[in-house]
């Protein structure tokens, strides 16, 4: 066949131009080269020019920002430019096959042109970028000319009458139209930007958003193929490859997605509600005013919706036609028309070309994949915007909340943490998944309107077994959250028992109770693994119905199609577009229970923001009010009135509607003075301070505040304006500190003064225990950082207010956790001298009565009212008996003053103990690390190549732990299943096919029907219907063998972490912080228990799915496997990129959760102060940073997850193009059977969907094993050894009956990495002896009493306690036969009865003599149910000095013969101290006992005093001896105790 641009055939009618050139229909086409052919030539240089020098000078951003006039509407009108010409391309092949040689005059000038066209675009970008609109004139010249000569061409083809009914002639309309439209784009450009004809070009700006480098988020600023595929994520993605994504790689985000921007957006919204007169009230209002604030995008993205969902009816039809097409019997089509010369086709024989039909289809899908994402896209960046203004608004309406709601306990912290969490979070899904509620209908509708098309009447019924179906979706969806609610119980009160065994755990040991304990554990996990079950199985129907719904449906719809009509056509174009049908409609039910349920969720979420919005705010201050005052209260303070700071008049205040708390107050506030409020507890002196901040409701009176020099008039005149309150430092009894470090919780926003910051340190003697910390005050202390006992908190909280410059301080009872020591050295260092040298008003309510002389003036209350108030000397006079009453009280304090111990010592040192154990596990980490630091770069890469690949370990500890049966069972299911599903459509195919030729056949023979001629459908069908039962059933072997997998293996990791962590030794606990240990059994626990079955249910599924599908289409056609090599590739590394930014972006995104959510949670516990100081706008500002933070980690999470879908879609899309164009292929030279066609086809329409779902699952597995990798990391650890070398038959009864302890050249380390912390200690205790040991901080002391109970590791030497050794005996042996009392009390939740004798064991009496003992029995008596009392979490219902009598009863229960007791009386004051002594020395009279002494003066009575330094016995006798001599050390501790 020769190849000429004309055509070569012998009668010449192609190059015959008797009619005048133009009328010639090839030499219209060669006129219409020129145009493309000008562009090419005269763009490529200037490109090629551009590309080269352009690289370095262009601005970073400049490739975003600058678009110029009808920037999107030219890329739009240039993507359906091209998809014409690519149909005009098409029409020009299919019409030159009908000729003996080739036209290329048919098809090159549209391939030119579309050439051209992409030229003109990428041409265009280039410019843009580079900002340099003069070379835009090529393009200009360009559509003027392609425009004429396509109008010189549609004007030929009207003139010959060639009319609508030839496709060539609608496209050249068409093209008339788009170069008509683009000339004006660029007309327009030259207008927008008067580059040309203009004397002045405009001069253009980029976005303030760009001006700053900041800003990576580049969605709203790239062109519309960018921000359609997410191009410029590429380097973002890659990147992640070469380092971890840190806050500092992903930016700001642009203003227009700030939660500043959005809560404008949303309070205007409000606002206009407001204003509009007919505002609706309660959740109604908040719907409303987020339709108006956020409906805009939210249409945008259920446009793009629609759109998707209609083009996605593209593939069945594409399916039916192409397969309709290629078994048709007889291949002819009717010659087609001849005008000018050349031939024409009409667009339905356009349409009948299977090959049109696979290029349309391709293309219908990149369009469908591409508006999905897009849809998605909108939709969440929408939920994300909204989110971030609702945080806002929640934020800003804490700030202005009633301070009585909490305290009346009608909002709690928990509460307002929820809504924050919990809330806005529904609220984002619900407008994530808001699109599908629109869409779903009208897929559904359009989906039962095709098929009964192809299928008539049978088509509805598969449609209602589908239908009817769906609420059983529903009611399996609302069980499974039910269940997971009481899952949810379970698991949290067999946390708290974790936690309690966690936190006593030392106890435990030494007590030889762990196993009481962890079968506790376990007896709750039992429950919850019972709850789990039902979960598992609400789960496994679920998985089952989405398998088994669409089969059901197929067969029903099939069996019904096949028994209605006599003649059924049941070809393989309608079997197979139907299946593919059901496969379309089968998604909205699936989406209709979660969207169901989410709707649900975001209407309870609204209406709990409304009763939150809704909720009682503090008054406004800000507007003057007359003033109305009593002129009674004019007695004796004509001194002070000159000088007044602030006073209340005649004011009644109340927290709640009820009768006021404080009424008929009358106070003056002396300016610059120490004022001091006094009265018994309850009687309204904390709420005077809060009144005077504006805290309360005020139901009558005035507040006023006065700046410094305004005569008395201001409190009585009429013509006084009342000044606004500056800031006031407030210290409030409840110390509120933040998750920040020291040194931020004191200098609280304000400059670091160096000088002024070491006196208020000095003044609230908080250098000590700054000393201690492991950095110092940069140490990071509340929630998340160290834990600080009341009275550091309480100092660090005072030191706060000192260090703020305001004139006023409010000191709320700021001695109330101090001793008495720090509360002198705070009176003297800190308030009467720092604060009066500053001539600072100081207003301090306490109950430190013999600092009342200090006082400049004194307010005295008594329920709720003023008793009286005035200096000191007036208050003699005026109330002499308030006054001697007070006398009484000072004279007790200063008793109290002789006697009192320091709790300050105690505290620092259970802060140094803390971080001793920390420091240990520090030391260890930073060793470690500095062997690391020193291949640094290696380092790096191994790290990023650990980040590369999946935890294949810890896959194979999860299913190991499944047991071989399981796990074979659960492979064989799923590999059976799976060829069963291609098993019933393989004979779908095969039946179809029969069909065809059946008929083929029948009209060979000539029989009417094709069952005349003995064709039957039956037999077909009766198979058909096996199979599908088969595969139904199948399904549901899957589901339950997945999730039965899964509950084994809950079950087994979680008991063997338990018994692991029970039986560790101590250094774990003490080097690991609980909060880690802890979040093993809570959340590593519950994604094993609940989403690692189900993702990899959904990863094996889709996996298998991919493979059975590209299986399929390699068996139709083998060619495709050339195809698939590249295909394969480029998947993989798609994947291996996004995996690791999709996780990086996870975690990011979690960890910036956190700050934001403490944020919260210490604004609402803080915010009188924070109110107090005028903190406001600064606490706003850093909510707007975190809240940010928290989003664009989101936006960029979303954008990554586009990113997947849009390229696995692509890819999707080209194995559908290469699969149709082969089958096609195969099928018209190499006679396959059309069914087989239909079957490839069906298959490669899902391919798309598979490989995402595999990707996406594959990257949440992988960060879900992280879960099973670090409780395999605990599984690891040694536990103690427990088993002796004597048997616990062979120990004696009543061991040890006499208590003789005989210690042999002991040393004692902590672990066999760590020095000795004993060193060859001797000593031998007679039974019965009492014996004390005493020594500084760090002496061995404690570990001495450790070495008893073989709790630390004795590596030389032994102990011999009644001729045994201790080290022969089985651990739990030992330790249940000796006694110890620890310094710290440990009560555990329970009664009183278990706390005793947990074993059970004792009888009652023993239990109340144990009691009585310990003085404790009047207490519990007084208790309702006496034993039987509940103790809550940590005995918080007892004083200190009541558990630790407790923990006596305790040891006392259990009569053995040797106690020991660790400084345990170093919590409880005197007179609780001198009952345990004598306690000690009567009931324990016979038994030996071993007292580590805090205060040396509890051992001056004991048998024997041994001293201790460092790890040695320094010296050792009767503490008589040791007296005698001068130079003893235990007479110097004796000397520095009095």
């Amino acid at each position: 066949m020769s190849l000429a641009f004309c055509g070569n055939e012998n009668n010449s009618v192609a190059y015959n131009v008797d009619g005048g050139v133009l009328n010639n229909g090839c030499f219209l086409d060669a006129l219409n080269v020129v145009p493309h052919v000008f562009l090419l030539f005269i763009t490529f240089p200037i490109l090629f020019i551009g590309w080269g020098s352009q690289s370095s000078k262009v601005h970073i951003h400049h490739s975003t920002w600058l678009h110029f006039p009808g920037h999107n509407l030219r890329w739009l009108l240039t993507f359906v430019l091209l998809f014409i010409l690519v149909c005009e391309i098409a029409e020009g092949i299919v019409s030159d096959g009908f000729s003996q040689s080739l036209h290329l005059h048919l098809y090159m000038p549209a391939g030119l042109a579309f050439m051209a066209g992409i030229t003109s675009i990428i041409y265009y970008h280039n410019i843009e970028t580079s900002n340099f609109p003069k070379l835009l004139l090529a393009l200009l010249i360009y559509w003027v000319l392609a425009f004429i000569m396509k109008t010189i061409k549609f004007a030929k083809y009207t003139e010959h009458g060639i009319g609508p009914r030839q496709l060539r002639y609608c496209i050249t309309g068409l093209l008339v139209l788009l170069y008509g439209l683009l000339l004006a784009v660029e007309i327009n450009v030259i207008l927008g930007r008067r580059y040309m004809c203009f004397a002045d070009p405009t001069e253009v700006k980029p976005p303030e958003d760009l001006q700053d480098l900041g800003v990576r988020f580049l969605q709203p600023f790239v062109n519309l193929l960018s921000k359609a595929t997410y191009w410029w994520m590429n380097t973002f993605i890659t990147s992640a490859h070469r380092r971890p994504i840190d806050l500092k790689v992903i930016g700001k985000l642009p203003i227009a997605m700030r939660a500043l921007t959005n809560y404008m957006k949303l309070r205007k919204a409000f606002e206009d509600q407001k204003v509009s007169g007919t505002a609706p009230q309660g959740p109604k209002l908040i719907w409303q005013a987020l339709r108006k604030a956020f409906g805009r995008p939210l249409m945008l993205s259920i446009t793009f919706r629609f759109m998707a969902d209609l083009l996605g009816f593209a593939g069945p039809l594409c399916i039916s036609g192409i397969v309709h097409h290629i078994s048709k019997d007889n291949r002819t089509i009717q010659q087609p028309m001849s005008l000018l010369g050349i031939y024409f086709i009409s667009s339905k024989e356009f349409l009948e070309n299977a090959y049109v039909l696979a290029v349309l289809l391709f293309l219908a899908l990149l369009l469908q994949r591409t508006f999905l994402q897009a849809s998605y896209y909108v939709a969440i960046e929408t939920g994300i915007n909204l989110r971030g203004a609702i945080q806002t608004k929640i934020y800003n309406k804490i700030m202005r909340l009633c301070t009585s709601n909490m305290s009346m306990g009608e909002l709690t912290v928990a509460q307002i943490c929820n809504l924050v969490a919990i809330d806005t979070n529904q609220l984002m899904w619900f407008f994530f998944l808001l699109p599908n509620l629109w869409a779903m209908p009208v897929q559904i509708i359009v989906g039962v309107i095709l098929l009964y098309y192809l299928l008539g009447i049978s088509a509805l019924i598969g449609a209602t077994v589908i239908a009817v179906l769906a609420p059983v979706q529903y009611f399996v969806a609302t069980k499974l959250s039910q269940t997971q609610k009481s899952t949810l119980e379970y698991s949290s009160e067999r946390l708290k028992k974790t936690n309690e065994l966690l936190r006593g755990i030392k106890l435990l040991k030494l007590y030889a109770w762990e196993h009481i304990f962890c079968d506790s554990v376990e007896e709750t996990r039992g429950k919850e693994l019972t709850s789990l079950q039902a979960f598992a199985l609400y789960t496994s129907i679920s998985i089952f119905m989405n398998a088994a719904i669409p089969i059901a449906a197929v067969l029903t719809t099939f069996v019904v199609h096949v028994h209605i009509s006599e003649d059924a056509d049941l070809s393989p174009a309608v079997a197979f577009a139907s299946l593919s049908l059901f496969h379309i409609l089968v998604t909205p039910l699936f989406l209709l229970s979660s969207v169901v349920r989410s709707t649900v969720k975001a209407l309870v979420s609204v209406q709990k923001l409304s009763e939150f919005f809704s909720s009682d705010e503090i008054g406004d201050e800000q507007e003057p009010r007359a003033m109305l005052t009593s002129g009674s209260s004019n007695h004796n303070q004509n001194r002070y009135q000159a000088v007044v700071s602030s006073g209340i008049n005649s004011g009644y205040f109340t927290w709640t509607d009820g009768p006021p708390t404080l009424s008929n107050v009358d106070i003056r506030i002396p300016f610059g003075k120490l004022t001091m409020i006094v009265g018994q507890v309850g009687c309204g002196k904390s709420s005077l301070l809060l009144a005077a901040l504006g805290e309360m409701q005020r139901v009558s009176g005035t507040v006023t505040w006065n700046r410094r020099v305004t005569s008395f008039l201001s409190l009585q005149g009429e013509n006084s304006t009342v000044l606004k309150r500056g800031a006031v430092a407030y210290a409030s009894q409840k110390p509120w500190l933040l998750n920040a470090t020291v040194v931020e919780n004191i200098t609280f926003e304000m400059p670091m003064i160096k000088s002024r910051y070491k006196a208020v340190i000095e003044a609230c003697s908080l250098q000590p225990d700054i000393d201690i910390l492991p950095q110092g005050d940069q140490t990071e202390i509340g929630e998340r950082g160290i834990i600080l006992s009341g009275g550091q908190k309480q100092r660090i909280s005072v030191a706060r207010s000192l260090y703020q410059q305001t004139n006023l301080v409010f000191l709320d009872d700021p001695f109330s956790a101090l001793d008495i020591h720090l509360s002198d050295h705070l009176m003297q260092d800190g308030i009467l001298k720092l604060l009066r040298e500053e001539k600072r008003t100081v207003v301090l309510v306490t109950h430190k009565l013999q600092y009342l002389p200090h006082a400049d003036w004194i307010i005295a209350m008594k329920d709720g009212t003023i008793q009286t108030e005035g200096t000191l000397k007036d208050i003699q006079n005026c109330e002499p008996e308030l006054f001697e009453q007070w006398k009484i009280l000072m004279h007790r304090q200063d008793q109290d003053f002789e006697k009192a111990a320091s709790m300050t010592d105690l505290e620092r040192k259970n802060l140094r103990r803390a971080m001793y154990s920390r420091e240990a596990v520090r030391t260890e980490e930073d060793e470690e690390e500095e062997s690391l630091e020193s291949d640094d770069d290696d380092n790096m890469s191994q790290v990023m190549r650990q980040r590369a690949t999946i935890p294949w370990r810890s896959c194979g500890t999860y299913l190991s732990s499944a047991g071989v049966l399981l796990l074979s069972l659960l492979l064989l299911s799923q590999l059976l299943k799976h060829s069963l599903m291609v098993a019933i459509d393989y004979w779908l195919a095969h039946w179809t096919s029969q069909v065809i030729e059946a008929k083929i056949n029948a009209t060979a023979r000539n029989c009417t029907v094709a069952q005349a001629c003995g064709f039957s459908h039956s037999w077909y069908l009766s198979i058909f219907s096996v199979l599908c039962c088969l595969g139904i059933i199948l399904c549901l072997a899957t589901s339950v063998a997945v999730e039965w997998t899964g509950l084994k293996v809950a079950k087994e990791l979680h008991q063997q972490l338990l018994h692991k962590i029970v039986l560790a030794p101590m250094r774990l606990f003490e080097t690991t912080p609980l909060g880690s240990i802890l979040n093993r059994f809570s959340t590593d626990t519950n994604t094993i228990d609940q989403h690692v079955p189900t993702t990899l249910e959904c990863l094996s599924r889709s996996t298998l799915l991919c493979v059975s599908a590209l299986g399929v289409i390699s068996y139709v056609t083998p060619v495709f496997l050339i195809a698939l090599l590249p295909l394969a590739v480029t998947c993989y590394f798609i994947q291996k990129y996004f995996r690791m930014a999709s996780r990086d972006l996870q975690q990011l995104e979690d960890s910036t959760q956190l700050p934001l959510l403490s944020h919260f949670s210490e604004t609402v516990e803080g915010l009188t102060t924070i109110r107090a100081l005028r903190y406001e706008p600064r606490f706003r500002q850093r909510l707007l940073q975190y809240t940010d933070a928290n989003n664009i980690a989101s936006l960029f999470l979303t954008a990554a997850n586009r990113w997947l879908e849009v390229r696995m879609e692509y890819i999707g899309a080209c194995v559908v193009l290469v699969a149709a164009v082969a089958s096609i292929t195969n099928c018209l030279y190499n006679h396959l059977s059309t069914g087989l066609v239909g079957l490839g086809l069906t298959y490669a329409l899902m391919v798309s969907n598979y490989m995402n779902w595999m990707v996406r699952n594959l990257a949440d597995m992988e960060v879900q094993l992280g879960s099973v990798k670090r409780i395999n990391g605990l599984l690891k650890t040694e536990p103690e050894n427990y088993e002796g070398l004597l048997t616990v038959t062979q120990v004696p009864d009543g061991w040890p009956r006499q208590g003789e302890i005989k210690i042999q050249n002991l040393s004692v380390r902590y672990d066999t990495t760590l020095k000795p912390v004993l060193k060859n200690v001797n000593a031998h205790i007679n039974p019965g002896q009492k014996v004390g040991i005493c020594g500084r901080t760090g002496s061995g002391k404690s570990s001495f009493s450790l070495a008893f109970f073989r709790m630390v590791d004795m590596f030389e030497g032994r102990i011999v306690i009644d001729d045994i050794d201790i080290a022969k005996l089985p651990l739990q042996t030992l330790r249940s036969r000796l006694s110890i009392i620890l310094q710290d009390p440990i009560l555990f939740s329970g009664t009183i009865r278990f706390n005793l004798d947990p074993e059970m064991k004792a009888t009652d009496e023993m239990l109340w003599e144990a009691l009585d003992i310990a003085q404790l029995k009047p207490v519990v008596k007084s208790l309702p149910g006496g034993l039987d009392a509940a103790v809550t979490e940590g005995g918080e219902n007892f004083s200190q000095g009541q558990r630790q009598l407790f923990c006596l009863a305790r040891a006392f229960v259990r009569k053995s013969s040797i106690l020991i007791m660790d400084e345990a009386t170093a919590s409880i004051d005197m007179a609780t101290e001198s009952i345990l002594q004598k306690v000690v020395m009567t009931a324990f009279a016979d038994r030996t006992v071993v007292t580590i002494a805090h205060r040396v003066h509890t051992i001056l009575n004991a048998d024997l005093v041994i001293v201790m330094k460092r790890g040695i016995i320094l010296e050792y006798d009767r503490p008589e001896a040791l007296l005698e001599k001068e130079d003893s050390v235990f007479t110097s501790f004796v000397r520095a105790d009095k």
